[in-house]
């Protein structure tokens, strides 16, 4: 049994699907710190922006307070169809070659 997590370790497959894996966690993560902190540094900066009305109830701070929590929400979505589609399927596989 040792000797066969050793070879799943070492082997390609393995290490192309780790790398997949931190490359598609840090570019959401990154996406996500822009996008908070995006709306942190407008709400800190452009206040005269932010209070400008959009029709008669609204105004940019609200529309882009609410687009904030919706790109994360898509930005979740993303990394769980991807993890879903792909990344499931990928270590189902490697378990499957590796530790019969």
């Amino acid at each position: 049994m040792a000797t066969d997590i050793e070879r799943l370790l070492s082997s390609d497959r393995f290490k192309k699907l780790v790398r997949v894996r931190w490359t598609v966690s840090i570019t959401l993560l990154v996406l996500l710190f822009i996008l908070y902190y995006g709306y942190i540094l407008i709400v800190a900066e452009g206040k005269e922006f932010l209070v400008q009305k959009i029709g008669v109830h609204t105004n940019y701070g609200i529309v882009l307070g609410i687009g904030t929590i919706v790109g994360a929400w898509i930005l979740t979505i993303i990394y769980v169809v991807w993890a879903n589609t792909i990344y499931d399927k990928e270590v189902k596989g490697i378990k499957d070659e590796f530790l019969k």
